[in-house]
């Protein structure tokens, strides 16, 4: 089962609704990342709230795909990481670095279009608008 993907505005929003496999976690990194390209989008927030574990691979892949995402000029916030996903990773020193966070969705979307504004502001560029 492949995790919807939607757009709003020049944002993408996930969000994983149950524990996802090693396999569901690859397939979509690669549909985050096919969904920058195609879309042209600036940002992607992912919702993990869900989610009740987040094992070293899982955090692997979040930190891998933000990076991956940031190479293409995009950024990703993660959102709604619970208090115990939060105890877990920072016992297993698998924090998430250099990766934005918000506690929910909504902060989310806020923290990344404060974020994207930020760097059109550094930059001189819209970004916030759509221009890479």
């Amino acid at each position: 089962m492949r995790i919807p993907i939607l757009r709003l505005g020049d944002i993408l929003l996930t969000s994983i609704q149950s524990d996802i496999t090693d396999e569901q976690a690859l397939i979509l990194q690669a549909d985050i990342l096919k969904q920058l390209d195609q879309t042209q989008a600036v940002g992607v927030v992912l919702d993990i709230s869900a989610l009740d574990v987040v094992d070293s691979y899982m955090a692997r892949i979040l930190t891998e795909t933000a990076r991956m995402a940031r190479l293409m000029g995009g950024e990703v916030v993660i959102a709604g990481m619970s208090p115990l996903v939060a105890v877990t990773l920072t016992e297993m020193g698998r924090e998430l670095v250099d990766v934005l966070t918000a506690l929910n969705l909504e902060l989310g979307v806020e923290k990344l279009r404060e974020r994207l504004a930020s760097l059109a502001g550094e930059s001189g560029e819209d970004v916030a608008d759509g221009s890479r």
